[in-house]
């Protein structure tokens, strides 16, 4: 099906992308000009998009692409601006995979895949690259990575699936996305 939409309307497809990856950035360096983007508590307002390849196929790009755009200003610099798209790309195929599957009309394990990609990739770097010369250890691993999850289940759980359930409640999905 989402081969099919690519087909179909490619137009529409990169259009959808382009917005969702303009959003994306912009919402990114909102967060990053209220002092919220970076650290290890991250609470990016972007993240609350990694809900929309719930409702189309075209987030995938557009959310990993609009990463990369995000990330041009990261402290971190090249790691953030490969590392940090390669997880919101994990984490949208990941999302899309399973957004059929609900707990009480709720989307709780689609909503979790940025949690899970994002507390391990950039918990990674995070003990990798925050403090150059010291070793990885997994104690500052899971430190790293449960700051980080609790940034994005903040986001994704108090931004993103409110968004979702109105974007359904109201129809808007379909006329936004035609899906």
């Amino acid at each position: 099906m989402d081969e099919m939409m690519k087909r179909r309307n490619p137009t529409r497809y990169l259009v959808q992308a382009g917005m969702i990856a303009a959003l994306y950035v912009a919402l990114t360096y909102l967060s990053n000009a209220l002092g919220l983007a970076y650290g290890m508590v991250q609470f990016r307002l972007s993240e609350a998009l990694c809900i929309l390849p719930l409702f189309t196929p075209a987030a995938v790009p557009g959310l990993a692409v609009g990463c990369i755009v995000g990330n041009l200003g990261s402290p971190m610099e090249v790691v953030d601006i490969v590392f940090g798209p390669l997880a919101t790309l994990g984490a949208a195929l990941c999302t899309r995979a399973l957004r059929r599957v609900r707990v009480r009309r709720l989307p709780l394990l689609p909503a979790l895949m940025p949690v899970l990609w994002n507390a391990v990739v950039v918990g990674v770097e995070l003990t990798i690259w925050l403090v150059p010369g010291e070793a990885f250890t997994l104690p500052v691993f899971f430190t790293n990575a449960l700051w980080v999850a609790v940034g994005e289940v903040t986001i994704v759980y108090l931004l993103g699936i409110p968004l979702a359930l109105l974007l359904e409640k109201k129809g808007l999905h379909r006329q936004l996305f035609g899906e």
